[in-house]
């Protein structure tokens, strides 16, 4: 099978939930298929990037997309205001990625295509001459209009509410267009079925890297440490920093005014900067976010926007970390309050178990296993060899399609004695 994988941005390093995620599986695809790796970045050329990726996947074709100097993300939004299209996704479109897409698929160079989140519609051509799946991280739609309503910088509201107007326009239809679409869980399946028929949606579940996270039921925490992983310039997680410091902190040092918590991720914010204090870390890029999830005592997602499914649980989890989330950032996962994890909304309640978990190792320790055990299910090497299932099943669509299109085309057969 000759696959052509289309995604936008850097795949390298691997700092973000999204590459993880499309990483370890084109890691699984590219030793048993013909794979094409087509990666598009704007920014500054970086040739070592490029010599990365190409050494990571062989078939891999890096395209550096220059950019004017000083275009900011809130000058591109207004220069984009009036695009249908969300700006989310035209930010993404480029003339010349969509020419090598339409080119090759002319020349049916491709069994099957994946559009890697909605990002890389608008680089497909209209006419999909070659089955392609869109690959939902997220359903968009709903991540906007969570963003919409959460508190924050007025501007940021404002412009999540334009782009969600335009999302629940643009989603379903792309959606519709491409001849399957994968989601990561069950409840982002559920979303889609308003948009186009179940039938059409497979999911692939998130997965976990268990060679490289590891659970050690000997290893104590380094004190009474509380820690929250990820991407610390994506707005879901600086809201939910935002809100746990401001919400749920306080009560916690009420209890144990000896604790300590650690925000661990890449280009954090100025918002996020902001929050560090005499019991707050901000740590910005680390070596090996691994290290730290392992010294702590409690790892928190306390997220109050998101969509899809966040693979920092897994993660933690594996590594036997006793969690604490709220609703939104647990969704999709195969976990269970009061088994393997505690889902806690209201920052009273929140505040309460991780007080738990610091003062009972008992109740800890029984989480940490529950936790590891949970993510052992969940290994790449098991969750990854779906998506060739339903890559095969986007190829089975777009046959059907076809067959169905062939047949609307032909005239009606003549009635008899006419």
């Amino acid at each position: 099978m000759k696959i052509l994988w289309v995604k936008p941005g850097k795949l390298l390093p691997l700092d973000s939930g999204g590459k993880l995620r499309t990483f370890n599986i084109l890691r699984h695809l590219s030793a048993a298929y013909d794979l094409t790796y087509l990666s598009y970045y704007s920014g500054r050329l970086d040739p070592e990037y490029e010599s990365a990726v190409r050494e990571t996947f062989p078939g891999a074709v890096p395209v550096h997309i220059p950019e004017s100097a000083g275009t900011g993300r809130r000058i591109g939004y207004l220069r984009t205001l009036v695009h249908p299209a969300p700006y989310a996704v035209s930010r993404f479109a480029y003339p010349v990625v969509r020419g090598m897409v339409e080119r090759w698929f002319e020349e049916r160079r491709f069994d099957v295509a994946v559009c890697d989140f909605l990002a890389s519609a608008l680089n497909f051509p209209g006419a999909l001459h070659t089955p392609t799946l869109l690959f939902q991280h997220n359903v968009e739609s709903m991540l906007w209009q969570r963003r919409a309503t959460v508190s924050g910088p007025w501007t940021e509201r404002a412009i999540a509410r334009v782009e969600y107007a335009k999302m629940r326009r643009f989603e379903p239809a792309q959606v519709r267009r491409f001849h399957h679409v994968a989601a990561v869980s069950e409840h982002d399946r559920d979303a889609m079925t308003r948009m186009t028929s179940a039938e059409r949606i497979s999911v692939v579940p998130t997965g976990v890297d268990l060679a490289q996270f590891q659970f050690d039921p000997d290893r104590t925490p380094d004190g009474p440490v509380v820690v929250f992983t990820g991407s610390m310039d994506w707005a879901p997680n600086i809201d939910g920093v935002e809100y746990f410091c401001a919400e749920v902190w306080p009560e916690v040092l009420k209890q144990r005014p000896e604790a300590r918590f650690q925000i661990v991720g890449r280009d954090p914010a100025p918002r996020v900067r902001r929050l560090a204090s005499p019991t707050v870390e901000v740590t910005g890029t680390v070596p090996s976010v691994v290290d730290h999830v392992r010294r702590a005592a409690v790892f928190v997602v306390p997220l109050r926007v998101g969509g899809g499914t966040r693979l920092k649980i897994y993660e933690g989890m594996a590594l036997g970390k006793a969690t604490v989330s709220t609703a939104i950032g647990a969704e999709g996962l195969d976990v269970q309050h009061g088994r393997d994890i505690v889902i806690a909304d209201a920052p009273a309640a929140f505040a309460a178990a991780i007080v738990r978990f610091l003062d009972d190792d008992t109740l800890r320790r029984r989480y940490e296993a529950a936790a590891a055990a949970t993510a052992q299910r969940y290994d790449w090497s098991v969750v990854a060899p779906k998506f060739s299932d339903v890559l095969r099943t986007t190829i089975d669509a777009a046959a059907k399609a076809g067959s169905r299109a062939v047949m609307r085309s032909q005239p009606a057969a003549s009635t008899a004695g006419s």
